[in-house]
Formats: structure tokens, sequence, C-alpha cells
């Protein structure tokens, strides 16, 4: 028998989708990391944090760095809804998303205060 409970994390990590033309753009040549902000989010796939897609525009052109956390797969439901964010690049914004996703990321884990300050809102 299964058991009904939905785990505080699921079995996939939560997917995030970057746009890979504006990655980077707000820390622009001051970047310190070779590859960038794209650099720092295939780092996180490679921990087994996310699941990275990159879409060559998200149209949100004129917010730049814009992120998408989507829900894993195990947390699918009514509350569980893509998260999009705005400026999101450099280490610590990175971290805190990173945190944000292992605790379990949207329909989960409430949007911690710092990454909240770079949420887009979003009609349904």
């Amino acid at each position: 028998m299964s058991n009904p409970q939905r785990p505080s994390r699921p079995d996939a990590p939560p997917g995030v989708t970057a746009c890979s033309l504006c990655a980077g753009e707000t820390l622009g040549s001051g970047d310190p990391l070779e590859g960038g902000q794209l650099a720092r989010l295939r780092g996180l796939e490679s921990r087994g944090v996310l699941r990275l897609t990159t879409a060559e525009c998200l149209d949100e052109c004129e917010r730049g760095d814009v992120v998408v956390a989507r829900p894993g797969p195990g947390c699918r439901g009514p509350e569980a809804r893509p998260v999009w964010f705005e400026r999101l690049a450099g280490d610590h914004l990175t971290a805190r998303l990173a945190d944000w996703l292992v605790a379990g990321g949207p329909g989960v884990a409430h949007v911690p205060a710092d990454l909240a300050a770079h949420r887009i809102r979003r009609s349904s």
C-alpha cells in the first residue's frame, strides 16, 4: 500500500527555466564566475538541486535574469504553480534559490523574503 502523505521534497527536483539570452545580464562584465549565471544554474543541476531548461526568450526582456521555478513532479497540484523571478543572479540569490528548491520549492515551501523581492507577479 502506498503512503498517501506527500513528501517534503519530490523524488525529482523542481525544474528551473532560465532565459539563455539574459542570464547574467544584471551582473554584466563584473560577474567573477567564468560562465556567469548559467554556470551557477548548471552547477546546481549537476548537484541534483534542480532540473535546468534554457529558453531563448521568456518574453520578459525588460526585466533581465528571468528564472522560472517549476514544481517538482511529486508536488503538482492547484497550489503548486510556477514562480517567476527577475534579476535573479549572483552567488547570494542563486544560493537562496537553491535553499528554497531543496526545501521543496513551488507548492511545498514558502518563497523566502529575499527571493520574493524579485518575484514577478503574473496573471494565470
